[in-house]
């Protein structure tokens, strides 16, 4: 069965998507920017974004149960490839043991001028 994840702590879907699906073991988390939830700004700078795309997946899977161990795969799109290890630093910071696959690549722009977006898929 299907269902809908919302954290009120992430900020809102603003399109016609939801932050996650939850379906059987699997969570499927949309792309998350670098915006604060509470405040609805982004932060400056290649760590402060990529430390909030992490903290508002870090909140769509508490909401659905669930813990960044759990990350079976994430996505991050890069404005700037440049930005590569300084992303890569913060990211590390997030998953300890038994890191995830992914895929890393640079885009021709992100929505709202970001730096980064980030999104991801856990299982149980």
């Amino acid at each position: 069965m299907k269902k809908v994840i919302a954290s009120p702590l992430a900020p809102k879907a603003v399109g016609p998507y939801s932050q996650a699906i939850a379906h059987d073991q699997t969570l499927y988390i949309s792309g998350q920017l670098p915006i604060d939830g509470a405040t609805g700004k982004m932060a400056e700078g290649i760590e402060a974004q990529t430390r909030q795309s992490l903290d508002n997946l870090g909140h769509i899977l508490a909401e659905a149960g669930y813990s960044f161990d759990d990350v079976a795969k994430t996505t991050v799109l890069l404005a700037h490839i440049a930005d590569f290890a300084a992303m890569n630093a913060v990211y590390a910071e997030y998953f300890k043991a038994d890191k995830p696959a992914r895929i890393c690549f640079e885009v021709a722009a992100l929505p709202m001028g970001a730096l980064v977006e980030i999104d991801a898929v856990a299982v149980k």
